[in-house]
């Protein structure tokens, strides 16, 4: 199976992405695996200036990134400058007030201390649509980065460059190497990673029988 970035305004075919195969998934959850076990126990001020330094890199290619997204979608320039500036305030949001939202509340108990605490879930999984592709990543991946779990994307078919442009920002920012993976994977190596106990959550944005189905995957877990 392969993954055709088309350019929707001309019909051009810009390029063929292979699927990952069975090993290249299985190094990505023992990637991700291995940078949970570390890398939960990161201080926020510490995932902060990652997001600063990866707000700052978005906000540097703008132009080079909002011109990706017509490429693939097919959008107005206008809006896809202002959805690359929208992921670099939401990096920058969350970097500044990550720590105050999970902070330990206080609840009254018969004991002499107790607490609601806000911890990491582990690997996520995150399958995300065409239409706002830069967009409905990042605002799933600045909170729940922030709050100490790693990712892996499973991108929609059609953008197949914008995925790989996302996974590579936060590489360059200076995330380690697991923390935001891009998976090529096909609807049936998608159950299989639903079902891997490895996944500790899912996050889908979409609706009506794709809704549906990864609902249907997850109880099957």
């Amino acid at each position: 199976m392969s993954f055709t970035s088309l350019n929707p305004a001309t019909g051009q075919v810009i390029a063929n992405v292979s699927a990952h195969g069975s090993d290249a998934v299985e190094d990505a959850l023992v990637r991700a695996t291995a940078t949970y076990a570390i890398h939960q126990y990161d201080s926020f001020a510490t995932r902060g200036a990652w997001f600063e330094e990866l707000a700052a890199l978005i906000e540097r290619r703008e132009e080079t990134l909002a011109t990706l997204i017509v490429s693939e979608v097919g959008k107005p320039i206008r809006q896809a400058r202002g959805e690359v500036r929208k992921c670099a305030s939401a990096c920058r949001f969350y970097a500044a007030h990550a720590e105050a939202f999970l902070a330990n509340e206080s609840v009254q108990t018969e004991a002499r201390t107790s607490y609601v605490a806000f911890d990491p879930l582990g690997t996520i999984l995150a399958i995300m649509p065409w239409n706002f592709p830069f967009w409905q990543l990042f605002r799933f991946a600045a909170p729940a980065l922030m709050a100490g779990n790693v990712a892996i994307l499973k991108h929609a078919p059609n953008v197949p460059r914008c995925a790989e442009a996302i996974a590579a920002l936060f590489r360059e920012a200076g995330f380690p190497a697991g923390f935001m993976q891009n998976l090529y994977v096909d609807h049936e190596t998608v159950a299989g990673l639903i079902a891997d106990p490895r996944i500790q959550a899912v996050t889908l944005t979409g609706s009506g029988r794709a809704g549906r189905a990864v609902a249907a995957l997850a109880g099957r877990a």
